[in-house]
């Protein structure tokens, strides 16, 4: 017979590529930026290597695959990265619909991301979710000061809304984030709108591939 679950009485959202689609888009400035540094890659491969990840782990391993990267790199990015973003980013597919149903079986959602507020208040707010969850319900590793794989940042949202991790989902879109959720003891569903998932697979999240598909692993 099938695994069931209970309803979780917290989600915690992964920001880029699980609510918006920014990832090619930071990933392209990314790979921009780095050609002029000495670095050539493909935005497949950059997005292999640095999805999930925080600035300073992007620049740590840019370097140590022979970039040359000086010391105010990351807000030389971070620049870089937010203006591409100003220029547009789309909402996931089914994103809010799942939110809606979230909030009409009065289940509260929140935001848990490595990326800064900054960013978050781009990508988020083209689309009116930052005014949905912010302040409340947007826990970013750059304010926190822990990021993933640590589970800090998701113990830290689940702490806030006084709800045990047992009872907290997660929808990732990273194996660092994943790994994040399986260190918290959370269950964690892990979202491959492409590909198989192979990598999230093997970090303990139930991979899916279309936000539809959520209600019915969550028994909505």
């Amino acid at each position: 017979m099938p695994t069931t679950f209970p309803t979780p009485q917290l989600v915690i959202f992964d920001c880029d590529g699980v609510l918006v689609d920014s990832e090619p888009v930071s990933n392209q400035a990314l790979v921009d930026n780095l050609a002029g540094h000495g670095l050539e890659l493909t935005l497949e491969r950059s997005m292999e290597l640095f999805v999930g990840g925080t600035m300073t782990g992007v620049m740590q391993k840019a370097v140590a695959l022979g970039a040359d990267l000086r010391a105010g790199w990351v807000d030389e990015i971070y620049a870089e990265t937010y203006a591409a973003l100003e220029a547009g980013v789309e909402l996931m597919p089914g994103v809010m619909d799942l939110l809606a149903l979230l909030d009409r079986h009065h289940i509260p959602s929140c935001v848990a991301s490595n990326g800064s507020e900054d960013k978050m208040r781009i990508t988020l707010g083209q689309n009116g979710l930052w005014q949905r969850f912010h302040p409340a319900a947007m826990f970013s590793a750059q304010s926190l000061g822990v990021a993933k794989p640590d589970p800090g940042l998701f113990l830290a949202a689940a702490s806030h809304f006084g709800i045990q991790a047992r009872d907290c989902l997660v929808v990732e879109d990273s194996a660092t984030g994943v790994l994040a959720a399986t260190r918290a003891g959370m269950r964690c569903l892990g979202f491959a709108p492409t590909g198989t998932g192979e990598n999230l697979a093997g970090q303990g999240a139930e991979v899916f591939s279309e936000m539809s598909e959520v209600p019915a692993l969550i028994g909505l």
